[in-house]
C-alpha cells in the first residue's frame, strides 16, 4: 500500500513561524512607516480599517494554497507535497505606503480636508489600487507566459532589486541602528540563521531567535532606564480591538476614488506585474524540488486573494513567497499554510495586532526586512543570465533619486541637481524597468526590441507616467484640448522640461533602429559568443 500524504508533521512548526513572522512584519511596515514622519497617519485608523481586510487577503491566499497542496499530493501520490507559501509582498508594501497612501493622505490635508476624512480618502485610493492590482493580475494569470517573455528578467528583478536594496534595506536600518544594541544583536542572528543557514539552539527558527533575544535585551534597557529616548507610540491598543470600519468597504464607496487613483497606476501596475512574474518563478522553483503546480492556477489564487481583499478593505497586494525550496527543506508540508491562514486572519481581524505593534520593537522585527531585501536582491542576480548583470545593476541607479529626495526637506535650497533628482525620482519603478530592459537587450543586440523600450519610456513621459515634473507626479495631457479641463494639462512652463525629456528617449530609440539597421547591412548583428557567456 502506498504511504498516504501526512499534510501536517513537524517540520511544519519552523515553517509557520517563518511565514508567519514574515507577514506580521509587512503589517508592522504598514502600521509603523505610515504613522511615522513625514505621513503621520493616524494609528487607530489603520488598525480598523486597513489592517484587517489585509490580513483577510493572506486567509484567502494560503487557505488556497493549503486546498491545492492536498489535491497535488492526491493527484501525484507524492507524500511530500509542501503548500506554496502566500504573504503580504514586501516590495509592494513600501510602495504602497510611500507612494499611494502617504501621498494621498498629505494630498488629501493639504486640500483641506480634516485628519479622519484625509485618512478614509487615502484608505479608499488604497482599496481602488489593489482592487485594480487584482483586476490586472487576475487577466495576466491567462497569459503569465507571454509577459515573462515580453519582458527580460533583468527588466523585473532588476527593478525589484532596487527596491529590495534602496528601500526594503537601507531604510529599515536606519531604525534598526537606532538601537544599535539591540538592532546589531538582531541583524546578526536572523542574518546567521537565515542567510548563513546556521542552526540555532532548540531549532529554533531564525527569525523567532533574533526576536526573542533582541526584544529581550529592548525590554531589560526599556526597564532600567538605559534605552533613553526613542520611538513614542501613544496609543491605546486595545482600542483597536474587535474593529467593524472594515466592512464599510463591503459597501463599494471607494469606487469613487477610482478617478484619484488613475494618478497612482505608475506605481501599482509595475507592483502587479512583478508580483506575476515573482509567481512564476516560484511556480519553477518548487517544480525544481519536486512540487509540480499549476501556474495559471498559482497565479490566479494570489489574483483572487488580492481581488477580494480589496472587498475586505485591504490595502496590500498578496503574492506566493519565493522561499518554497527552503519551507520543503524546513519539512513543511501543507499545515503550516493553513495555521498561518487563520492565525494571521485572526490578529488581524480581532484587533489584536495593536498589542504587537505596541510591544515589539522595531529594531528586533525589522532585520527580518534586511533578510528579505537581501534575498530578493540575490535572487535578482541569481535568476538573471551573468551577461545581464550590468542591466540588472543600471535598474537600481533611478531608485537612488528616490533614497537622495527621501531625505530634502522642505527648507532645502532647490538647485538644478535637486531638480533633476526630483525628475528621476517620478516613477522610477518604471524607469528602472524600461532602462534594464533596453540594457538587456542591447546585451544581446537585439536593438530594435531596445528601442521599443525607449519608445514606450518616451511615450509614458509625455503623459507623466514616469519623469513628471510636478510634486505629486499627476498624469496629464501635454497640450490642452478642447474641452478637456486646464486642471488635466500640463502647465505651460513644465512644457518644454517634458518634451526635451520625451524627445530624449525618441532619438535614442529611432538611434537604436538605424544602429541596428546598419548592423544588418553589414552582418554584424550576432553578439560575440564569448560575450554571452552565463
Amino acid at each position: 500500500m502506498p504511504e498516504k500524504y501526512r499534510w501536517a508533521q513537524a517540520g511544519d512548526i519552523n515553517s509557520f513561524f517563518g511565514l508567519m513572522l514574515d507577514n506580521i512584519a509587512g503589517l508592522f511596515l504598514l502600521v509603523s512607516l505610515l504613522s511615522q514622519k513625514p505621513f503621520e497617519f493616524p494609528v487607530e485608523f489603520a488598525l480598523r480599517y486597513m489592517v484587517p481586510g489585509t490580513a483577510i487577503g493572506v486567509l484567502i491566499g494560503d487557505l488556497v494554497f493549503f486546498l491545492l497542496a492536498l489535491r497535488l499530493a492526491k493527484k501525484t501520490g507524492s507524500t511530500t507535497v509542501t503548500a506554496m507559501p502566500l504573504g503580504l509582498d514586501t516590495p509592494s508594501t513600501f510602495g504602497m505606503i510611500f507612494f499611494v497612501l502617504g501621498p494621498a493622505y498629505q494630498a488629501a490635508l493639504g486640500n483641506g480636508m480634516e485628519t479622519n476624512a484625509a485618512a478614509m480618502h487615502a484608505w479608499q485610493i488604497g482599496i481602488c489600487s489593489i482592487f485594480i492590482s487584482g483586476i490586472f493580475k487576475l487577466v495576466c494569470s491567462f497569459g503569465s507566459d507571454w509577459l515573462r517573455r515580453a519582458i527580460p528578467r533583468a527588466g523585473l528583478l532588476g527593478s525589484l532589486a532596487a527596491i529590495a536594496l534602496v528601500i526594503i534595506s537601507f531604510l529599515p536600518l536606519l531604525e534598526i541602528l537606532h538601537y544599535p544594541l539591540v538592532g546589531l544583536i538582531a541583524m546578526s542572528i536572523i542574518l546567521t540563521a537565515l542567510v548563513g543557514r546556521v542552526p540555532l539552539p532548540f531549532k529554533l527558527p531564525g527569525a523567532v531567535g533574533g526576536l526573542v533575544v533582541a526584544g529581550g535585551i529592548y525590554a531589560l534597557m526599556h526597564f532600567t532606564g538605559l534605552l533613553g529616548p526613542g520611538e513614542e507610540r501613544a496609543f491605546d491598543p486595545a482600542a483597536g480591538l474587535w474593529p467593524t470600519e472594515w466592512l464599510q468597504a463591503l459597501n463599494f464607496g471607494w469606487l469613487s476614488a477610482m478617478s484619484d487613483t488613475v494618478n497612482y497606476l505608475p506605481i501599482v501596475i509595475p507592483f502587479a506585474v512583478a508580483t506575476v512574474v515573482g509567481g512564476i518563478d516560484c511556480t519553477e522553483s518548487a517544480s525544481a524540488v519536486g512540487d509540480h503546480y499549476s501556474t495559471g492556477s498559482v497565479i490566479a489564487t494570489e489574483a483572487m486573494a488580492t481581488l477580494l481583499a480589496s472587498f475586505c478593505g485591504a490595502v496590500i497586494q498578496t503574492t506566493p513567497y519565493i522561499g518554497h525550496p527552503a519551507y520543503k527543506a524546513m519539512g513543511g508540508r501543507a499545515a503550516f499554510t493553513l495555521a498561518t491562514a487563520f492565525a494571521f486572519g485572526l490578529l488581524g481581524t480581532t484587533g489584536l495586532f495593536g498589542y504587537f505593534y505596541l510591544l515589539i520593537p522595531k529594531a528586533a522585527v525589522y532585520p527580518i526586512l534586511m533578510f528579505v531585501g537581501l534575498e530578493i536582491s540575490a535572487q535578482s542576480f541569481l535568476a538573471t543570465p551573468r551577461r545581464h548583470y550590468p542591466a540588472v545593476a543600471m535598474a537600481c541607479v533611478p531608485a537612488l533619486a528616490f533614497l537622495a529626495m527621501f531625505f530634502v526637506g522642505p527648507e532645502t535650497t532647490v538647485t538644478p541637481a535637486i531638480t533633476t533628482t526630483g525628475i528621476l525620482r517620478n516613477g522610477f519603478i518604471l524607469t528602472s524597468v524600461f532602462w534594464s530592459s533596453a540594457l538587456a537587450m542591447v546585451i544581446d543586440r537585439k536593438l530594435t526590441a531596445a528601442s521599443y523600450f525607449y519608445f514606450a519610456a518616451a511615450v509614458c513621459t509625455l503623459f507623466g507616467i514616469i519623469h513628471s515634473p510636478l510634486p505629486g507626479a499627476p498624469l496629464l495631457l501635454p497640450i490642452a484640448i478642447p474641452g478637456v479641463p486646464s486642471s488635466l494639462v500640463l502647465p505651460a512652463e513644465q512644457f518644454s522640461t517634458v518634451m526635451n525629456w520625451t524627445l530624449g528617449y525618441a532619438i535614442v530609440g529611432c538611434l537604436m533602429l538605424l544602429w541596428d539597421y546598419y548592423l544588418k547591412v553589414t552582418n554584424q548583428t550576432a553578439p560575440n559568443p564569448d560575450h554571452l557567456q552565463d
